[in-house]
């Protein structure tokens, strides 16, 4: 299998402690050529890791993408509003494209997208990783097998974590729309995915409900201040205290948990307990998380109804203790019961007894997903087909989530697809039942 060479667009737990991890350990698959990012400690340490020429490490995707093509492939892991416009300049350079999800939050961007791929003629996997984790890749083959006979209805709950959601979703990258995504976008679209994905049909209709409700500046509790650092009367009792979290925390600390570990490492390059509380002493990550300028949602539920006329519910919720996924299926013949955490799943077949079914264990990101997709990407570079989502299957999802959004702030259910719409369906080994129709339907919109 030929090696295949990539330019790696942003250097944070994505683009480089993520997927580029592949080029170390798999070097006779993948070579690091060259990487953009802005930060200059994250430049200096990928150079150091893949022994890169300074010639080959850029400031920034513009100066990387101005330049001939100088590998394969790129992956492009930068902020989620950047996405489309790197894409398509990488596609023109003449790039296939390893994308981090979500595409955009821009409805007309992911149909832009969609349209250069086909232009010029490139390879495009959106990193929806949970379709290549055992996890879901062993649910699906259950499914496929009549495990439970036909299906009729799935539940799924991500448990985003108290402690997750203060740090990506209150005081992070992704705690305001206007700077990155709706928070079922940018945390969910993988949700909305894999239950497509284990659906087999396209989503017909779709309603929605959830906001931010508790964190914000009515909620502060008394004697709370603007920072955790700052003398907070309300500090012993908070869990979401900064200080907690980044440093005692036996999960997420740095004392529990030294070396170049998230969510530590995004607050600082090699964090140790003095760069930490700098970083929460002066930095977003210290704020409170009832005076930040948050206003993505802390809860939400999306409910479904698929063209096949299966059933489905999506719970997100930041009040968890852990952050993990489950989820529940239920067929004629009977339910399967997962938890991603765990790596457990269980066929409970009616009238017999409940079986354990055995799962392979990981250690890469994302219950091995993060390491797979990559793997995956780098075969069908090399013509061999192995990849579980196509572009089209990623921005159907997308669509789900644009759908969700709207039906969340009108009060209204979205229809995607009108009945007379679905022309025919078929059995495909890699989606199961898979319906043609004749277009994603724009606009038209129930009374709740």
């Amino acid at each position: 299998m030929r090696k295949i060479s990539f330019a790696i667009i942003g250097l944070g737990s994505r683009g480089l402690d993520s997927y580029a991890q592949y080029a170390l350990t798999h070097p006779e698959e993948m070579e690091i050529k060259a990487v953009a990012d802005p930060k200059k400690e994250k430049r200096d340490k990928a150079a150091k890791l893949f022994n890169l020429d300074p010639s080959m490490v850029f400031h920034d995707a513009d100066e990387l993408l101005n330049r001939e093509k100088l590998a394969d492939a790129a992956i492009i892991a930068t902020q989620d509003q950047e996405h489309v416009k790197q894409a398509v300049k990488a596609l023109e350079k003449g790039y296939d494209i390893l994308l981090e999800k979500p595409i955009s939050p821009k409805k007309e961007e992911v149909e832009l997208l969609e349209k250069k791929a086909k232009k010029e003629g490139h390879l495009v996997v959106v990193c929806h990783v949970l379709r290549y984790t055992p996890f879901y890749k062993t649910i699906k083959s259950l499914l496929e097998n009549n495990a439970i006979g036909k299906l009729m209805s799935l539940d799924a709950i991500e448990h985003v974590g108290y402690w997750h959601q203060a740090h990506s979703f209150i005081r992070g990258n992704w705690r305001n729309e206007s700077l990155s995504s709706p928070m079922l976008m940018q945390k969910s679209c993988h949700d909305m995915d894999i239950i497509r994905y284990l659906v087999g049909s396209p989503c017909k209709k779709i309603a929605s409900y959830g906001g931010l409700s508790y964190f914000k500046a009515e909620n502060a509790p008394q004697g709370a201040s603007r920072r955790c650092m700052d003398g907070c009367k309300a500090k012993q009792r908070c869990p979401f205290d900064a200080e907690k979290i980044y440093i005692t925390n036996k999960r997420t600390g740095i004392r529990h948990n030294p070396g170049d570990n998230w969510p530590c490492n995004i607050l600082a390059d090699s964090p140790d307990e003095e760069k930490l509380y700098d970083a929460i002493c002066n930095g977003p990550y210290g704020r409170c998380v009832f005076y930040s300028d948050n206003d993505v949602v802390d809860h939400q539920v999306v409910s479904m109804e698929f063209a096949s006329n299966v059933t489905a519910t999506f719970t997100m919720t930041g009040f968890t203790a852990d952050n993990h996924r489950t989820i529940k299926l239920f067929g004629t013949e009977g339910e399967i019961e997962g938890d991603m955490e765990k790596n457990q799943l269980v066929l409970r077949r009616f009238g017999e007894e409940e079986q354990v079914i055995p799962l392979e264990e990981t250690c890469s990101g994302h219950g091995g997903g993060d390491e797979e997709i990559v793997k995956s990407f780098i075969m069908e570079m090399n013509g061999i087909h192995s990849a579980s989502s196509t572009l089209e299957a990623s921005i159907d999802s997308h669509m789900m989530v644009f759908a969700a959004e709207k039906s969340r702030k009108t009060g209204q259910v979205e229809m995607l697809i009108k009945d007379d719409e679905i022309k025919s369906q078929a059995y495909d080994p890699e989606d199961g039942i898979v319906f043609e129709w004749a277009g994603r339907a724009e606009g038209i919109s129930e009374e709740q």
